[in-house]
C-alpha cells in the first residue's frame, strides 16, 4: 500500500515511511492510495471471529509487505490485550467502551499499536512529538515507556487538562518528557506542525508524531468499529456516535465504513468547539480558538483530521452530510444529562461519553434503529465533575497510582522556538 499527501505536493510513500515521517513535508495528511474493500464473508461473519483475528484481518492491506503477516499478528495482539466491550445502556442504546486499556481511554488502542509499529521501523534515535488536550499523552506516554531508540516530547496546554490526565503524562520520567505549554491545544498542535516542517530542526534530528495525524494511529482505531458490529451481529440499522475532538476516532469509523463495514450512519458529536458541526450543517469549515470546558479532550478550535474526512468523500459535502450529521452540546446539557442517565439507568458516563450519548439520542429520535457512543474515556480521568454531578466513585488502580507520583513538566510559551529550542539543547 502506498501513502500520498492529501495536498497532493509530495510523492507517494510505503506505510514505514509514512508512520516514521508522521506529517507530510507539504503540511498535508497521508492517506491511502486506495481504501481496501473487505471480503463480504468476513464482514458476515465478524461474530465468529475473534478481536485480533478482525485487526489483522483489517490492517493487513493498509500493511502490506512492510511488516511480516507473523509480526502484525503479534502486534495486534500485543495492542489489543484488554476488552472493548459493548454495554446496553437502555432501549437499543449501547456504550462501546473504549477505557479499560492501561491508561483509561480510547487513545491506548492507537498508541500502543503506533509504539509496536515505530519499535520495529526505527533503527535509529527517534524523537517522538506529541500534542495533547488530554488523554493522547497519557496513552502515547504508557505506550512509548522504556521504548529502545525513542524519545517522547508531550506538549499540553497548562490549566487545560484534568489533574490525573497530568500526572498521568508528566511522572513517568525516563524517555518521556512533558511540556506545560502556556497556551490552548491549538497553540500545541501548532507548534508540533512547525517543528516537522523546520528544515534545520529536521537535519538535527528525526522526528515524527504520534497524534491522530500519524496512520498508524488511525488505523487501528478502526478496529473497534468492526468489534462492536460483531457484538451486535443482530442488530441492523446501527448508527455510533462519536464525540469528537480532533476527529481522528470518528474519521476511523469512516474509513471503516468505506472498507465495508455496513454501518447505518454516524453522529459527530461536539462539545461548544463546534466546527465540525457547523459545517455539516451549512457547508462552511471555520477554525476559531478553542473554547475551554468540562469535555477538555474535545477543546479544538482547527480538527487535523478534518482533511481526511473530507478526502474519504471525495470533497462531497452532500456525500457527507448524507453518512454524518453533527451536534453540539455545552457543559450544563453535559453535567444534566450525566446525572439523568446515572438516575435512571445506573450508568457512569465521562462528560466526554455524555456528549456522544446526547447526539446518538437525538439522531436516533429523527432515524430510529439501534445506537451506539463511544465512551472514550473512565469517568475517574474526570473525577472533579463526575463528583460534583453524580457523587464519589472508585478510581481504578491503575489510575489512583499516578496521584502519589511527582510531576516533572518544563514550562514553556506557546511559540515555535521556545519549542525548537528546547529540542535541540
Amino acid at each position: 500500500m502506498k501513502y500520498y499527501s492529501t495536498k497532493q505536493e509530495v510523492s507517494h510513500t510505503s506505510f514505514q515511511g509514512a508512520v516514521i515521517k508522521g506529517l507530510p513535508d507539504d503540511n498535508g495528511l497521508f492517506m491511502p492510495a486506495h481504501i481496501p474493500k473487505l471480503d463480504v464473508s468476513f464482514l458476515d461473519n465478524l461474530h465468529n471471529e475473534t478481536l485480533s483475528n478482525i485487526g489483522f484481518t483489517v490492517a493487513k492491506p493498509f500493511v502490506g509487505s512492510d511488516v511480516s503477516e507473523e509480526k502484525l499478528y503479534s502486534i495486534i495482539e500485543e495492542t489489543l490485550n484488554f476488552p472493548l466491550p459493548v454495554v446496553e445502556v437502555h432501549d437499543n442504546l449501547f456504550s462501546l467502551e473504549l477505557f479499560h486499556g492501561p491508561t483509561c481511554a480510547f487513545k491506548d488502542v492507537g498508541a500502543r499499536f503506533l509504539a509496536r509499529c515505530l519499535s520495529l521501523f526505527s533503527n535509529e534515535k527517534v524523537t517522538v512529538l506529541v500534542a495533547t488536550s488530554g488523554d493522547t499523552g497519557s496513552a502515547v506516554a504508557n505506550g512509548f515507556l522504556d521504548v529502545q531508540n525513542v524519545d517522547v516530547v508531550i506538549l499540553y496546554p497548562k490549566g487545560k487538562v484534568s489533574h490525573l490526565q497530568e500526572q498521568q503524562l508528566t511522572t513517568l520520567g525516563k524517555n518521556i518528557t512533558a511540556l506545560e505549554v502556556e497556551g490552548t491545544f491549538d497553540d500545541c498542535q501548532r507548534m508540533v506542525k512547525a517543528a516537522f516542517l523546520d528544515k534545520e530542526l529536521n537535519r538535527k534530528m528525526k522526528l515524527t508524531s504520534a497524534n491522530s495525524i500519524n496512520i498508524a494511529r488511525l488505523i487501528p482505531q478502526s478496529f473497534y468499529y468492526f468489534w462492536a458490529m460483531a457484538q451486535l451481529h443482530d442488530h441492523e440499522k446501527v448508527t455510533f456516535s462519536v464525540p469528537s475532538g480532533n476527529y481522528g476516532n470518528l474519521t476511523a469509523g469512516l474509513l471503516a465504513k468505506a472498507m465495508g463495514l455496513p454501518i447505518s450512519g454516524f453522529v459527530a458529536a461536539s462539545n461548544i468547539n463546534d466546527i465540525v458541526p457547523t459545517y455539516l450543517k451549512d457547508g462552511l469549515f471555520d477554525p476559531k480558538p478553542s473554547k475551554k470546558t468540562i469535555s477538555n479532550a474535545m477543546d479544538v478550535g482547527d480538527p487535523s483530521n478534518f482533511g481526511r474526512m473530507t478526502e474519504i468523500y471525495g470533497q462531497s459535502w452532500d456525500q457527507i452530510t448524507n453518512d454524518i450529521s453533527g451536534y453540539s452540546f455545552n457543559d450544563d446539557n453535559t453535567k444534566k444529562v450525566m446525572k439523568e442517565v446515572h438516575e435512571k439507568y445506573r450508568y457512569v458516563l465521562d462528560p466526554h461519553g455524555a456528549i456522544g450519548y446526547l447526539g446518538l439520542r437525538k439522531q436516533l429520535q429523527k432515524s430510529g434503529g439501534t445506537g451506539v457512543f463511544l465512551e472514550t474515556a473512565h469517568p475517574a480521568k474526570f473525577i472533579d465533575t463526575v463528583t460534583e454531578v453524580i457523587g464519589e466513585i472508585e478510581i481504578p488502580a491503575r489510575l489512583s497510582s499516578y496521584l502519589k507520583k511527582e510531576k516533572k513538566s518544563h514550562l514553556v510559551k506557546n511559540e515555535f522556538n521556545e519549542l525548537k529550542s528546547y529540542l535541540i539543547d
